[in-house]
C-alpha cells in the first residue's frame, strides 16, 4: 500500500441493489414468525476488547452478529495485548479479532504448538507503517515538491518542512516516547543521514501526533510523519507514503540491535489473524465457520474509522451503520438465514 487516499465514505451509501434484493426477501413478512436461533454455546463468547479504534469495531460486529445471527450471548475482556492472549491460551477468553503475530511470534507459535490456540484466518493482511507526506504536497500540475518520492529525497527538501525551533531544520513527527515506533524512527533518521537535516519531534501522545497531522493538512502546511494503517487519520486525509528500501528481516535485525544503524529497511507489512482458543472448534462450529470467512482489508477499515470519527459514533453505533451500508462484505460470511436475522435487527 504506497500511499492511502480519502476512502469516500459517501459513495458506501450505494448499496448493491441486487444483493440488497436478495436479503430483503429474507426477510420475515408482515405477521409471518421468525423462529429463534438456537446457540452453539451455553454461556457468552468472550472477545478481546484491546485498546485501539480497528479492533473496537471488528469486536462490535462481532457481536451484533452473533447476538442477531446466531442468538448467543456476548462479552468482552479488556486488557492489553499479551495478558489477553494469555487469557485466551488458557481458556479465559475465547476470540481475539486482531491477532498481531509479529509483535509475538515465538509466543504465539509456542501456543499453536501446543495446541491451546488456533488461527482462524486472516483478518487483514495490509497493515503498514511509514513515513507520509500530504499528497498535495508531490502530486499534480501544481505540487511544490514533485520529485520527493522517496527518504533519500528528503535532504534537499528540509526546508520545505521547517521546525519553528530550528529553523535551519525540518521537522519529523516521529511517534512518542516509549511507543516501539519511536526506537526504529530514531534508528531510520540516522541510518538515512538526515539527523543533521531534521529535527526528531516526539509528540506528547498519539492524538498530538493526530492533531499536528491534520492541523498541517488543513492550513497546507508541508509536514513529514509517521503514521501507520488502518488508523481514521488514513481515512480521512489524502497521504503519501515514501519510499524506502523494501524491507529486509536481516537490515531490520542489524538496524534494530544498533543505535546508530548505518542501513535501514521498510517497516514489514503485517498480516492480522482472527485468533481462538482450540476448543472453540469443537463446541462452535458454526460461529467458528463465521470467524474464518471474516476477511476485511486496511484501506477499508481506515474508511470505516474516518467516518466513525467524522460523525462522533460509537463502535456499536459504526457497526451497525456497516452492516446496513456494506452488506455486499459480510453477508458472504453468514448463512443466508443468520444474514436476514441480523438485518432484521438493525432496521
Amino acid at each position: 500500500m504506497g500511499s492511502a487516499g480519502a476512502v469516500g465514505w459517501k459513495a458506501w451509501r450505494i448499496v448493491p441493489a441486487i444483493a440488497l434484493l436478495v436479503l430483503l426477501t429474507l426477510l420475515p413478512r408482515q405477521g409471518e414468525a421468525q423462529s429463534d436461533p438456537v446457540c452453539e454455546l451455553d454461556r457468552p463468547l468472550i472477545l478481546a476488547d484491546l485498546p485501539w479504534a480497528s479492533n473496537a469495531f471488528h469486536v462490535a460486529v462481532v457481536r451484533r452478529i452473533v447476538e442477531a445471527g446466531f442468538g448467543c450471548a456476548t462479552d468482552v475482556r479488556t486488557g492489553a495485548t499479551l495478558p489477553l492472549f494469555n487469557a485466551m491460551k488458557v481458556g479465559r477468553l475465547d476470540v481475539t479479532m486482531e491477532v498481531w503475530k509479529s509483535n509475538f511470534p515465538d509466543q504465539w507459535a509456542d501456543a499453536v504448538g501446543a495446541k491451546a490456540v488456533v488461527e482462524l484466518g486472516v483478518n487483514f493482511d495490509d497493515a503498514t507503517q511509514g513515513w507520509y507526506v500530504p499528497a498535495w504536497l508531490v502530486r499534480g500540475d501544481t505540487a511544490p515538491a514533485p520529485g520527493l518520492k522517496s527518504v533519500t529525497d528528503l535532504a534537499r527538501y528540509k526546508d520545505l518542512f521547517s521546525d519553528p525551533e530550528h529553523r535551519n531544520k525540518g521537522r519529523f513527527y516521529n511517534c512518542s516516547l516509549g511507543w516501539s515506533c519511536e526506537a526504529v524512527n530514531t534508528r531510520k533518521l540516522h541510518a538515512y543521514g538526515l539527523n543533521d537535516a531534521f529535527t526528531n519531534f516526539r509528540p506528547a501522545n498519539g492524538e498530538a501526533l493526530a492533531r499536528a497531522i491534520g492541523e498541517n493538512y488543513r492550513r497546507k502546511r508541508p509536514f513529514l510523519a509517521y503514521y501507520w494503517a488502518p488508523t481514521w487519520v488514513l481515512g480521512t486525509y489524502d497521504l503519501v507514503r515514501l519510499d524506502e528500501p523494501a524491507h529486509d528481516p536481516a537490515v531490520w535485525r542489524a538496524m534494530m540491535s544498533s543505535r546508530r544503524p548505518e542501513h535501514a529497511t521498510a517497516y514489514p507489512q503485517s498480516s492480522v489473524s482472527v485468533g481462538a482458543r482450540a476448543g472453540l472448534v469443537a463446541e462452535a462450529p458454526s460461529l467458528v465457520d463465521f470467524l474464518r470467512r471474516y476477511r476485511t482489508d486496511s484501506h477499508m477499515i481506515s474508511g470505516v474509522l474516518a467516518h466513525q470519527r467524522l460523525y462522533g459514533r460509537t463502535a456499536a453505533e459504526t457497526a451497525d451503520w456497516f452492516l446496513r451500508e456494506r452488506t455486499e462484505i459480510w453477508t458472504i460470511w453468514v448463512p443466508e438465514a443468520v444474514a436476514a436475522r441480523v438485518l432484521a435487527a438493525i432496521g
